[in-house]
């Protein structure tokens, strides 16, 4: 996987004895709760799963608590333009940090389609599974079945959810979008009824921080950066724009669809 590097670091500021205070509270009350709903997920997903497979008519609402609850425990305040569309497809957005899951999944009901190693994360591999979350590899090798994977997901009703530019930035610009996922919706069985929303993400970083506080990309290390966007004394905002959908039918290829909504995507930040 190809990592994006900015030219400059932001700098950051030493965490103070009360920031210490603060993250540990912060990151205590949003495990415990994450872990009450992931075990309320877990049970209600017994009793569904029998009866809907694959479909989630009440567990696909869990993501969306926790996401809008983890947003309010980090000091982060959620701002939606747009609305968020109810037909079957899939939403693609910008990626900046691993705050963009929260901020997408607190306005919309998706399942993410993340790389496969996510599925070997500690813990975050539990919540990932428990929430419906498609695993994909960037290799070449297995993309057919990957790709029936997709359809099978989307044939089902599923909502997908994507960040097309495969790999996150400092949010000052916008990548070119990666056509490979694309390319499951165009199949002639499912495209007529498919649709696919473009949205921007924008933050704004608190009071006296960098620009780029909530970003993470490159190497940064995870760690010091969960440290530092649970510490901040002052609160910021992310900013959700959700675009009008587009219709997969209406472009000729998995390029032309991957480009349009790149376009749309980058018109929403240099607003």
């Amino acid at each position: 996987m190809v990592t994006w590097r900015s030219a400059k670091d932001p700098e950051v500021a030493r965490v103070s004895a009360s920031g210490y205070v603060r993250a540990l509270i912060r990151g205590a009350v949003f495990a415990i709760f994450a872990f009450v709903c992931l075990g309320g997920l877990l049970m209600v997903r017994l009793v569904e799963r029998p009866i809907w497979s694959q479909g989630r008519p009440w567990t696909r609402h869990f993501p969306r608590l926790v996401c809008r609850f983890a947003l309010l425990v980090t000091g982060i305040r959620y701002r939606r333009r747009g609305t968020p569309m109810d037909r079957p497809g899939a939403v693609v957005a910008n990626h900046m940090s691993w705050i963009d899951i929260f901020a997408l999944c607190a306005g919309i009901d998706v399942y993410f389609v993340a790389k496969s190693e996510v599925a070997d994360w500690p813990v975050i591999s539990w919540f990932s599974r428990a929430a419906g979350t498609i695993h994909v590899s960037r290799r070449r090798t297995g993309a057919l079945d990957q790709g029936r994977l997709l359809q099978d997901r989307l044939s089902a009703g599923h909502r997908l959810m994507f960040f097309p530019e495969g790999t996150s930035t400092d949010g000052s610009l916008v990548l070119p979008f990666k056509s490979t996922l694309f390319a499951p919706f165009l199949t002639n069985e499912i495209i007529e009824g498919l649709w696919i929303q473009p949205v921007t993400l924008i933050y704004h970083a608190p009071e006296g921080e960098d620009w780029r506080h909530y970003c993470w990309w490159g190497d940064m290390d995870l760690a010091a950066h969960l440290l530092r966007v649970f510490s901040a004394p002052r609160r910021g905002s992310v900013e959700v724009i959700f675009h009008p959908p587009l219709r997969v039918a209406d472009h000729p290829d998995r390029k032309a669809l991957a480009h349009a909504c790149e376009e749309v995507v980058r018109r929403g930040m240099s607003r």
